[in-house]
């Protein structure tokens, strides 16, 4: 099954003929790289589902610099929460590589309800699986090193966008800058750099401009541990 259909059916509480009704009810969206899917700010009317290509996820407070809080690929969704409320984007979203993505307004959504409420416990139990991940992840930030932290994110990173190559490594081109792998961790762009220095020296990856090249994720999960 493909990461899609993954998704598509864990928002139809895992009923295959309830997945393909919600897809009925979606249209495609195409974003060329650096498109904006929506701002920070604007009102929140969607639910995404990516089919292909990935998007980053920014966010800015008053004047600073944008922070980037995560990369999305294929499976993953976004923007869920304005089905159940009216409130604005609280980020922006933005396309590093040509991006497909299934679109379900709010309108549709509410038409849905009264015929399928199923839909609204699978989407209640997705939002419950993303604040526990949204949990991993603040907990990552206090009790894990940055080593530590740069293993996962290498890793995550394999698992929604690397490729496999012939001699049995994983090709993950991830299209970041150093600037926003080190966001991504939540630490300095210098250490995270020495973190993956550390890693290239011991054989664990290679790295040349937005790819890395995993050749030991054994040793790597070592790390991440």
């Amino acid at each position: 099954m493909s990461e899609l259909s993954t998704a598509l059916h864990d928002l139809a509480g895992a009923d295959p003929a309830a997945a393909d009704e919600l897809l009925a009810l979606m249209h495609r969206v195409h974003l060329r790289r650096g498109g904006v899917l929506f701002s920070q700010g604007d009102p929140g009317a969607s639910m995404y589902v990516v089919a292909e290509g990935s998007l980053k996820v920014t966010r800015s407070a008053s004047q600073d610099r944008p922070t980037m809080l995560a990369v999305l690929g294929p499976g993953d969704v976004l923007g869920e929460m304005s089905l159940l409320d009216a409130s604005d984007r609280d980020a922006t979203v933005t396309a590093v590589a040509p991006t497909t993505l299934l679109e379900l307004s709010r309108s549709r959504f509410d038409e849905e309800i009264g015929r399928r409420p199923d839909l609204v416990r699978a989407l209640l139990s997705h939002l419950a699986r993303r604040l526990r991940a949204s949990n991993d992840t603040i907990a990552d930030l206090v009790f894990a090193d940055v080593p530590a932290r740069v293993a996962r994110m290498v890793l995550k990173l394999g698992e929604r966008f690397g490729v496999p190559a012939e001699d049995g490594a994983l090709v993950v081109e991830h299209r970041l800058t150093q600037s926003e792998l080190a966001q991504l961790v939540g630490s300095a762009r210098e250490t995270v750099n020495k973190a993956l220095a550390r890693f290239a020296s011991e054989g664990l990856i290679d790295v040349q401009q937005r790819v890395i090249t995993i050749r030991d994720a054994e040793r790597l999960r070592a790390f991440a541990s």
